[in-house]
């Protein structure tokens, strides 16, 4: 008897640590302290008597932001380090805009699932699976689409007039990695080597490839 105990105590013990790997807040609110010297995972509290609705609010959303970039797109986070009441709260927002044909990179948020919702106009969405599967759609004004946690995926504008669209993670701080510029942009940079293998290219079209994605 006490040995079937004891194997469901540490069955009940090892489901809790799974459940348990993101534990819930411990207080109503942990406002992010952004200029804090102390470092964890996530950001430490400031006092509670320093807290203001400021610490909750951001008006960065309310209007596009400026598309005339390189691929035509940009993107508005709100998350922890503009919004500091997210601090433990598990949740951010961006708002993405493109110009017609504007292309949001493939890119992967290792942190967090996205759910994307289309404010105006039209496009196109994709993620690929580790089975290098591609799984897509063109999605309009008021439709959703989910990308998975950590699967690289991207959004186009497929139409003739801007875009914008609301994503939403799980996660205060989900990060972007973006493909191209993780591996060709990088500081320090990923060996000639290792991409002239890996995309079964010369050396030529790497450093073309670089000084195309160089910071400017």
């Amino acid at each position: 008897m006490s040995s079937l105990f004891l194997c469901l105590l540490l069955a009940a013990t090892s489901l809790n640590l799974i459940i348990a790997a993101d534990p819930d807040m411990l207080q109503d609110l942990c406002v992010a302290d952004l200029n804090s010297a102390v470092r964890v995972n996530g950001f430490p509290c400031k006092p509670a008597t320093n807290v203001t609705a400021s610490d909750f609010f951001f008006a960065g959303l309310a209007h596009p932001g400026a598309t005339n970039t390189t691929m035509g797109s940009v993107v508005t986070a709100a998350n922890v380090e503009r919004i500091p009441g997210l601090n433990t709260l598990g949740v951010s927002l961006s708002r993405v805009d493109y110009a017609p044909g504007g292309l949001n990179p493939p890119h992967v948020h290792p942190r967090a699932t996205e759910i994307v919702f289309v404010l105006t106009g039209e496009i196109e969405v994709g993620f690929v699976t580790t089975a290098n599967r591609v799984v897509g759609r063109r999605i309009g004004q008021g439709e959703v689409f989910v990308f998975p946690r950590g699967l690289v995926h991207w959004q186009r504008n497929v139409g003739s007039t801007p875009a914008a669209a609301i994503a939403a993670f799980n996660s205060q701080l989900p990060g972007t990695l973006g493909v191209a510029a993780a591996l060709f942009a990088s500081e320090p940079p990923v060996a000639d080597e290792v991409l002239e293998r890996a995309f079964q290219i010369g050396a030529g079209e790497v450093r073309r490839i670089r000084r195309r994605l160089a910071p400017h």
